[in-house]
């Protein structure tokens, strides 16, 4: 039997929640939900961090954020530190990525320009875009298509109006003003199936597949956008909270436009609505690929993983984007799809970004990431019920001058300050999944608090050094 090929497809800032599979009664996923049909999922896989670059510098290295130091910006001296890319590439595999990696830091200038980092962290073959607002600035190849369509001027026109002066809020954007083929999603899966047709099937293959989506701007076709009905759209989560507010959060609610904090329940479902389109489109593209890989005769050699760098806010809270730990933000999407098509259903274990990594690691039989805390579940795929699970996750978010922490037991969630280790938050998800009363001074609570920081915070955060801080 051959090496088995990988294609792990990865979204941007794509909450767990969104897809039929996970329960949504209104998402429109139909081949994500086969895919999950197939394989198993993990209903309870966490971000490194709620920010964009610090979660795939950890997705790339196996580090934790503490570990990396990529708290905001990527360092483009990081590609010379550990890769699994490059451990799946010395192991025999042709590796590949398209789409959006952010792994470097966008500005005036081409992505072809990068293409030696990408061959530092270890992709041989990299077909590069940027994310969707960063092609203002970036040229790549997408812009390069559109230039050539002679779409580059009206793509620009619409992102210059979104993202300086006149920006609209999400329930007002309109549609994209390019036709359905020229989306940026769209084009990067293309690029994703031209790069599996290129494919001479010597070797095994590992692809990385990065959309731009559903990351805002919520900008889906308007064929997508009339697949939802806002009225039938569930609302957010409104309800009043109880208990201190964290400073970080208290923070982001200051600074939201005054029109956000007013947005109403109209204005929520329609936001929510521009939401879902996207995510619609990225699985109509997810499938095109599935496609390709069952017209070359490669999908029953193929494992497929999907999963996503942070989530969502959507309105949860009075929020959008991310840089909270509320669940809508750190939990992602996870799902396996084996070679076999014989998944374990849904698997309520604990999981991370560096399970994930080592995970693939293991199907590679690649060497291991050194110091990663990554725990492969691979036995859990393989059908293995009694493999050890991890007991927490660990989730960091640098707001310079500040940074915190937050730890997710498969009860409880904690943050703390990460230099003071002073206590945030607490929840109670059992009773209280919605994160609206924070215990972290309840009386009844201080016990259970202290206990989550001594014996399973502190020792994740063991190689933190905040002495520089």
């Amino acid at each position: 039997m051959p090496r088995p090929n990988i294609v792990f497809i990865f979204s941007d800032q794509q909450r767990a929640d969104t897809m039929g599979h996970a329960g949504d009664p209104v998402a429109i996923t139909p081949h994500l939900d086969k895919l999950a049909a197939e394989g198993t999922v993990f209903s309870q896989c966490f971000t490194s961090s709620p920010v964009c670059m610090p979660a795939r510098a950890s997705m790339m290295t196996g580090y934790k954020v503490h570990q990396h130091g990529v708290w905001a910006f990527a360092d483009p001296e990081l590609r010379h530190g550990q890769s699994h890319v490059r451990n799946i590439r010395d192991a025999g595999y042709r590796t590949g990525v398209v789409g959006k990696t952010h792994l470097w830091r966008h500005g005036p200038g081409h992505a072809g320009e990068h293409k030696q980092e990408m061959q530092d962290w270890g992709f041989v073959d990299a077909r590069e875009t940027t994310g969707p607002s960063e092609s203002l600035l970036t040229d790549s190849l997408y812009t390069d298509h559109l230039a050539a369509r002679g779409l580059l001027d009206a793509h620009r026109q619409y992102f210059e109006m979104y993202l300086r002066g006149t920006r609209p809020y999400p329930w007002e954007l309109p549609p994209t003003p390019l036709p359905t083929e020229d989306h940026l999603d769209v084009f990067i899966g293309r690029l994703a199936q031209e790069w599996i047709n290129d494919c001479d099937n010597a070797e095994p293959f590992y692809l990385q597949v990065n959309f731009g989506g559903p990351h805002d701007p919520w900008d889906a076709p308007p064929e997508y956008r009339s697949l939802y009905n806002p009225d039938d759209m569930p609302l957010s989560i409104r309800d009043q909270r109880t208990g201190p507010l964290s400073s970080h959060v208290e923070l982001l609610l200051k600074h939201a436009p005054n029109k956000l904090n007013k947005m109403g329940v109209a204005q929520n479902q329609l936001l929510k609505a521009n939401y879902y389109s996207k995510v619609t489109l990225i699985d109509d593209c997810v499938g095109g690929i599935l496609q390709t890989l069952e017209e070359r005769n490669l999908l029953d050699n193929t494992w497929i993983v999907f999963s996503s760098d942070h989530g969502e806010m959507l309105g949860d809270h009075g929020l959008l984007a991310k840089k909270v730990f509320y669940e809508g933000a750190v939990k992602v999407p996870c799902l396996f799809r084996s070679p076999n098509g014989r998944g374990q259903g849904t698997a309520q274990a604990l999981t991370c970004h560096l399970d994930i990594v080592a995970t693939l690691i293991d199907i590679c039989k690649a060497k291991p990431l050194q110091d990663s805390d990554g725990q492969s579940v691979l036995p859990i795929l393989e059908g293995d019920s009694n493999h050890s699970q991890r007991t927490a996750v660990l989730s960091e978010l640098g707001l310079p001058p500040s940074a915190f922490v937050m730890l997710r037991t498969s009860r409880h969630k904690l943050s703390a300050d990460a230099k003071t280790r002073e206590p945030i938050e607490l929840y109670d998800l059992t009773e209280d999944p919605n994160e609206l009363h924070n215990l972290v001074t309840h009386a009844d609570h201080v016990e259970r608090r202290q206990q989550l920081l001594n014996e399973v915070l502190n020792p994740l955060l063991s190689s933190l050094d905040t002495r520089a801080w």
